[in-house]
């Protein structure tokens, strides 16, 4: 478990909007990326029948779709205790292999930082 108050106030800000995208939606996850400018993206789980992405997943393609052409950081707030490796691998295809993913507790509380690689 990482302890919130050490993280940088710049992740604090996507585990906090990540949150909120979860809580105000109310679905399963909820999901920030920070691009190489640091502008921010938030999103939540989209579970349409005919298209299912995870909150990451979206994030990542508002990013995309919105000109972002790298990623310093993801956040994803979800029940589980990982990122999957979908999660990780849109992250890698946009942001590379060492942009550090939080995965945090729906309280907000970062259990841990992982690659994405």
């Amino acid at each position: 478990m990482t302890d919130s108050s050490a993280l940088d106030p710049e992740d604090r800000k996507i585990v906090t909007l990540a949150r909120s995208a979860r809580a105000r939606n109310g679905v399963p996850e909820g999901a920030a990326v920070r691009d190489e400018t640091g502008r921010t993206y938030v999103a939540a789980t989209v579970a349409l029948d005919s298209l299912k992405l995870t909150a990451l997943q979206t994030a990542v393609a508002m990013a995309v779709a919105s000109g972002a052409t790298s990623l310093e950081a993801a956040a994803v707030v979800t029940e589980a205790e990982t990122a999957s490796d979908a999660d990780r691998a849109a992250v890698r295809d946009l942001g590379g292999a060492q942009t550090p993913v939080l995965v945090a507790g729906p309280d907000g509380t970062v259990r841990t930082t992982i690659a994405a690689g």
